[in-house]
């Protein structure tokens, strides 16, 4: 976020700023308020205005969910504090500004993880339920609010509700993208560790039949599964990949030196980029390049690598501010998921992108398993895909149109939390519990107190 020039810090950290998500598009305009206890949320909820109010977290959704342009923002990372660990049965009572990152740090010297975790620590426990992120064992484990015993929701009304699963509003806060009211607590269920390493397994695919095959026959081996995927490569290499897999490292897999520390939790972290970088800096020939030789250096076959667990599951949270690479036009994450059966719309869409000559780096296709209980929750049984684009490519908007189309003809649908520009007419189509997710909304908060700009483009 950019301050801009009003501002008001006695009110309750209060400033007019300018606010984008981690993709750095669409930015918009709004009052930022930070609350510091329950008591300051609920009375920032009621005076929120006729532009309302959205929760908002460490800003790693990467389109437009959490702005709210000329309306109010509720930073929400005030209130991080982690109330109590159950070590024998593994749970743990936090709020909902408590990062991931923060989670790690605490629970892992205890012999505890996080159940899941997406490609960044760098989000609150809030945002990992609002948008019932996923990660790397979804086939084995499902999405984050599959792991949550109960939470504590700040509604329109005033009133702090304790949500369960089963219910229709946790069905409705699962994925909902904060239009609910504001997580103020969440009691969630860990898995458990010996060590803070990964046994990594690595191979390279040929092609997209070739990835696809090794997933299905193989992934469940596996606790955590993806594949980078060259999406510039074409012809006979068209889909080609590097397939990493791996688990939990148990103790006896450490060498001594390792041992001793066994549950040690480093994050190594390297310069943050530049505020500005040169335009055109991943440019089709340098992202070539760079995807040749990552293809290259990848080892055809290796088993049992350790590795540390933020280099498996969080390798660019070494580089603070790596969005900043693709300049100051920012880019566009698209994800989607089609169902099993429908591979040859994932075939398809590949060859399209291929074709196209995406500039894309971080391309990355996992299986799902079964959907989760969400209304409005993204994964459902099947391949999904996501890639990053400068967002200056151009007719990059006509052509993400396009794949839309595609993906919704195949039964599919893309991530709301990672969107910025889908067109409403398809959301019905991907999401078939809209109705239901309107219908409560309209009960719950009839004058519209919770909206961004995400739920205004898309009528939620």
């Amino acid at each position: 976020m950019s301050a801009d020039t009003d501002s008001d810090p006695d009110v309750m950290g209060l400033d007019h700023t300018t606010v984008t998500g981690w993709g750095r598009t669409a930015p918009t305009a709004a009052w930022v308020v930070r609350p510091r206890t329950y008591e300051e949320a609920a009375a920032a909820v009621r005076d929120c205005g006729a532009r309302g109010g959205i929760p908002r977290g460490l800003g790693r959704a990467y389109g437009d969910a959490a702005q709210n342009a000329g309306g109010s923002v509720l930073d929400m990372t005030a209130l991080d504090r982690v109330h109590a660990i159950d070590a024998d049965g593994g749970t743990v009572l936090c709020d909902a500004g408590v990062s991931l990152h923060r989670l790690m740090e605490v629970l892992l010297p205890l012999g505890w993880f996080v159940p899941v975790t997406p490609g960044t620590r760098y989000v609150t426990v809030g945002g990992a339920i609002g948008a019932d992120i996923h990660g790397k064992n979804h086939h084995v484990s499902g999405s984050f609010a599959r792991h949550v015993l109960a939470l504590e929701l700040l509604t329109a009304d005033g009133e702090i509700r304790t949500v369960v699963p089963g219910t229709p509003l946790f069905d409705a806060t699962a994925g909902g993208m904060g239009l609910t009211g504001v997580i103020l607590t969440a009691t969630i269920r860990l898995q458990p560790v010996e060590t803070s390493l990964m046994s990594v397994d690595t191979e390279r695919a040929t092609d997209l039949d070739d990835l696809m095959a090794r997933l299905a026959a193989t992934d469940h081996r596996y606790r955590y599964s993806v594949a980078w995927i060259d999406l510039l490569a074409r012809g006979a290499a068209t889909g080609r990949a590097v397939l990493t897999r791996g688990d939990h490292a148990p103790l006896d897999a450490l060498p001594a030196r390792l041992r001793r520390d066994p549950l040690a939790f480093r994050t190594p972290r390297l310069p943050a980029a530049p505020a500005i970088l040169p335009e055109g800096l991943l440019s089709r020939t340098t992202v070539g390049l760079f995807n040749e030789l990552w293809y290259r250096k990848a080892p055809r076959a290796r088993t049992g690598r350790l590795q540390r667990i933020s280099g498996f599951f969080h390798p660019l949270d070494g580089v603070p501010h790596w969005n900043r690479v693709y300049g100051r036009g920012g880019f566009v994450q698209y994800q989607f998921v089609v169902g099993y059966g429908r591979e040859d719309a994932l075939r398809r869409i590949v060859r399209r992108i291929s074709e196209r000559r995406c500039p894309s780096f971080l391309a990355v296709l996992k299986r799902f398993g079964e959907s989760d209980p969400g209304w409005l929750s993204f994964p459902v049984p099947g391949w999904t895909l996501a890639l990053d684009i400068p967002a200056g490519l151009p007719g990059l908007g006509a052509f993400l149109d396009e794949l839309d189309e595609e993906v919704a003809a195949a039964g599919g649908r893309v991530y709301l939390a990672k969107d910025a520009r889908l067109r409403p007419e398809l959301l019905a189509t991907m999401y078939p519990r809209l109705d239901d997710f309107r219908e409560l909304r309209d009960r719950l908060d009839p004058h519209g107190v919770f909206v961004s700009d995400l739920a205004r483009r898309l009528s939620l």
